[in-house]
């Protein structure tokens, strides 16, 4: 077939992809041109419209093969893509190859985009330092929390409840990512209403306090919702990525540039893609095209709490966050590989850590990704002995406890929120 092409070097604007195959009843050189072709020019069977010259010029090149660890790299001519376009680029090194019977597995565990490519998205809007500005929150990690219970309370209960969270001490409010439109719950009246609670939480407490309402929908119905947003006074909408598609996310992120709205990226249903660590499209690779498009926030996991998670996470933080990420390993349960490196020249993204967190989960969220982070618990504020008040106290007391060197335990004897937080959850959560 003549897509292996072990001596070949990867051109400066080349997009250069790193796989995890397992072939089926073939060698893995076999299915690595099974892969490099389906992905590119190729197809099953040779064609007579495929010319040398087009071969040459555009094919996909395996350039690398680790037989031990069943990982190899693919180099993709940026001729193959249309520039701006996710979806397309998508369709071609996470399309049809999934499918084919040359591949017991296959995972694309990375993808490394070039400044040629990159230069025609505008990433973030925001990013970590605008959002900082926007809070006049410098240092520590930013609190949020998610309405409780998912889905059940009307309008006035909701805004209520995100009252008492920003007076308790969250900075951030958001609807659960299954809250939209609902009978019980109108997405106009939500909105009117929770914002209005705001206005009151940030007069009494002096801080200024954000609302993410979920904008998740048909794409017409999307933007429609995003100005209303934002005639309502709103800074934030939140959307479903996975759910909506990478190509109604990008035409999000051009509504909010043009209505100056922070975006925050929930990953809904990215664990039917990234969870099997041997199939699928990893969660760093969904990360990387979220900077990318220009989300401002997004969703990473935690390693501890409810969600499962690995170290990738923390690869995904760095990645997220750094303009250069150069040797960094990942350590899967079948194997270990090292990242790509990116360029990227785009703001960095704001990492959201959430699913099953509570206070005590505070201490070994910063010490594992630092303060440049969005601490979000939904059941660990409303799920506090005394409310949603105190359990916004607590989360806050847990934050303020870290950033002055004081262990919570400590804290905890003089600050009574946070007390009954740890006696209430001490036995039941996971820190490893």
């Amino acid at each position: 077939m003549g897509y292996v092409e072990l001596k070949y070097k990867p051109k400066q604007d080349d997009v250069v992809c790193l796989f995890y195959v397992e072939p089926a009843g073939i060698s893995l050189k076999k299915a690595a041109e099974h892969v490099a072709a389906e992905s590119s020019i190729g197809t099953w069977t040779d064609v007579k419209t495929l010319s040398e010259s087009i071969k040459k010029r555009l094919k996909a090149r395996v350039f690398s093969i680790d037989v031990r660890k069943k990982i190899i790299k693919i180099a993709y001519p940026i001729e193959l893509f249309e520039l701006g376009n996710v979806p397309q680029l998508l369709s071609s090194i996470a399309g049809n190859i999934f499918g084919m019977k040359a591949v017991k597995n296959l995972r694309l565990l990375d993808v490394r985009l070039p400044q040629e490519y990159i230069k025609h998205f505008s990433g973030p809007q925001f990013g970590v330092h605008g959002i900082r500005r926007l809070l006049n929150i410098s240092k520590r990690p930013l609190l949020g929390t998610i309405i409780k219970p998912k889905l059940g309370l009307n309008e006035k209960h909701h805004a209520k409840t995100a009252y008492h969270a920003w007076i308790g001490g969250c900075d951030i409010v958001k609807d659960d990512e299954n809250l939209t439109n609902m009978r019980f719950n109108k997405f106009a009246d939500r909105v009117i209403e929770t914002l209005s609670m705001r206005d009151k939480a940030q007069d009494e407490t002096g801080e200024i306090k954000v609302y993410m309402p979920n904008v998740t929908a048909e794409t017409i119905q999307m933007l429609e919702r995003v100005e209303f947003v934002k005639q309502q006074g709103g800074k934030y909408v939140m959307v479903d990525i996975i759910t909506v598609g990478f190509s109604a996310l990008q035409t999000l992120r051009k509504a909010t540039g043009n209505y100056k709205l922070v975006l925050h990226a929930h990953r809904a249903m990215h664990a039917a893609m990234t969870r099997n660590k041997k199939h699928g499209v990893s969660m760093l690779t969904i990360a990387k095209l979220c900077r990318l498009i220009g989300v401002d926030q997004l969703h990473i996991g935690t390693i501890i709490g409810k969600m499962e998670g690995s170290n990738e996470v923390l690869a995904i933080h760095n990645e997220l966050q750094e303009a250069i990420i150069k040797q960094v390993v990942v350590k899967e349960k079948n194997y270990t590989y090292s990242l790509l490196e990116q360029k990227w020249l785009l703001k960095p993204v704001f990492s959201v850590c959430s699913g099953g967190l509570c206070p005590l989960h505070v201490p070994k969220l910063m010490q594992l990704f630092g303060n440049n982070i969005i601490i979000q618990m939904g059941g660990g504020i409303h799920g506090h002995p005394k409310g949603t008040i105190a359990g916004a106290k607590a989360a806050r007391q847990a934050i303020d406890a870290v950033m002055q060197g004081t262990k919570i335990k400590q804290y905890a004897r003089t600050h009574k929120e946070l007390g009954l937080a740890l006696k209430k959850w001490q036995t039941k959560v996971r820190l490893k």
